[in-house]
């Protein structure tokens, strides 16, 4: 006699949305280990981002320009408000600033070689400045930092401009860091500091503890320099609205903004996904700020972390930018997680679309080690090439958008060629919601 009984349907499982398997493999590393994670790169959640606005191209309200007859400039000068020598470049896409020793000298000098051929600036990070780096670079600014790592005034002085650096978007209020197997007996030297010893800066400068100091500070290096470089400021994006007024204040002739998609080359994971703001959100409140001093595109502003199309450049010059600083994407341009070393990548428990380990100095690109082989593997004269077509897409890119919006000039796009897919992109950028007039707090149908 056959079971009549009528079978109960498998359930499918249900996963935690709060207890994800990644949030669950992270308790579990560390309840085994007792410590916090260390990596590199930037913010890994979904955030509001550039991909949630679009542009609204010419028709007959606004007439589109032919870009096989009409020029669409793309040139930009920073530093014109105190500077003596304000620095041309013909881009508005520059490099950011990554160090020697979180990169290789490789991967500086090819940084340097691309920046140049494409007619734009690169800069130099902590750990001070490189022959290398400064030898193939035309346009090199210098940053100085916390640490002091390699700062001196014959260095200062060799540079074309000055950036400050009080914050950085992937690790706002944070310092950073450099493990001991990267600290090899060139980059000790450089940095003044034991060979083979992790390394952490300081979250803060030791000259300054408010405005009042950092303008005294700006002051001084307007002396060492004759007044003559331009000084920037670089924030992380926390309170972009005071912070650029104050920058502006300590007398900066260039902010540079960078929101929390940018990378670092090591810091507290929880940082990373947990501190600062997303740069859309940073844009507006920091142009605000400029617009209220009446100091808007006489001071200018620079915008980085997580550019990566010319579509990107686009949107954020259209919000008030005047240029963006480029990292990862420069990475990427140059081979980082490149699919060519996939089994290698494997072998360090990753895979090339996620290698984030780059403070531990074994990466098969060569480029985030100080591993003599790896760093061989990194042509620099190659890699610079790449770099410089990736820029030259960039531009291109981004001159279409511009024509397709009836602008002969990248810097003529405007909050009025936007609108936004998402309420909370719109509210962001404070640009319509697509289909509407609403801008999410000021009103519209």
């Amino acid at each position: 006699m056959t079971d009549q009984s009528p079978k109960i349907p498998q359930t499918v499982p249900r996963q935690s949305a709060t207890f994800t398997n990644e949030i669950n493999s992270e308790i579990r590393r560390a309840a085994a280990t007792g410590i916090y994670d260390i990596r590199g790169a930037g913010a890994k959640r979904k955030v509001p981002h550039f991909d949630d606005l679009l542009f609204l191209g010419a028709s007959i309200s606004r007439y589109p320009l032919e870009g096989y007859r009409e020029k669409c400039s793309t040139n930009v000068t920073l530093g014109t408000r105190f500077a003596k020598k304000p620095i041309e470049l013909d881009i508005p896409v520059t490099i950011a600033g990554m160090s020697f020793g979180a990169l290789s000298g490789n991967a500086k000098e090819a940084l340097g070689r691309g920046a140049s051929l494409a007619g734009t600036s690169t800069t130099t990070g902590d750990g001070g400045m490189t022959e290398e780096e400064r030898g193939h670079s035309k346009t090199l600014v210098y940053q100085v930092l916390p640490s002091r790592y390699g700062m001196n005034p014959d260095d200062l002085r060799r540079a074309d401009a000055i950036e400050v650096v009080i914050g950085q978007g992937a690790k706002p209020g944070g310092g950073g860091m450099l493990l001991g197997q990267k600290i090899t007996d060139r980059v000790a030297e450089m940095r003044t500091l034991p060979k083979g010893i992790d390394q952490r800066s300081a979250c803060r400068h030791p000259d300054w503890t408010g405005p009042d100091d950092l303008e005294i500070k700006i002051l001084e290096l307007r002396e060492i320099t004759g007044w003559e470089k331009p000084i920037y400021v670089k924030i992380g994006g926390t309170r972009p609205y005071y912070d650029t007024t104050l920058a502006v204040k300590a007398g900066a002739d260039v902010v540079v903004l960078d929101g929390m998609q940018g990378g670092t080359a090591a810091t507290q994971d929880v940082f990373i996904e947990h501190v600062g703001l997303p740069t859309l959100a940073c844009i507006r409140p920091a142009v605000q700020a400029l617009q209220d001093m009446g100091l808007h595109r006489e001071v200018q502003l620079v915008v980085s972390g997580g550019i990566r199309t010319g579509a990107d450049v686009a949107k954020a010059l259209a919000l008030g930018a005047d240029a963006v600083a480029i990292g990862t994407a420069a990475m990427v341009a140059l081979g980082d997680n490149d699919p060519r070393w996939e089994s290698e990548y494997n072998a360090l428990g990753t895979t090339f679309g996620a290698y984030d380990d780059w403070h531990e100095g074994r990466d098969p690109a060569g480029i985030t080690t100080q591993d003599p082989a790896l760093a061989a593997r990194l042509d620099p004269v190659a890699a610079g090439r790449r770099l410089r077509n990736y820029l030259a897409v960039l531009t291109l890119e981004a001159q279409t958008i511009a024509r397709a919006c009836g602008h002969n000039n990248l810097h003529n796009l405007e909050p009025e060629d936007l609108c936004a897919l998402t309420m909370e992109a719109a509210a962001m950028a404070r640009v319509p919601l697509a289909g509407t007039t609403w801008i999410p707090g000021q009103g519209g149908f």
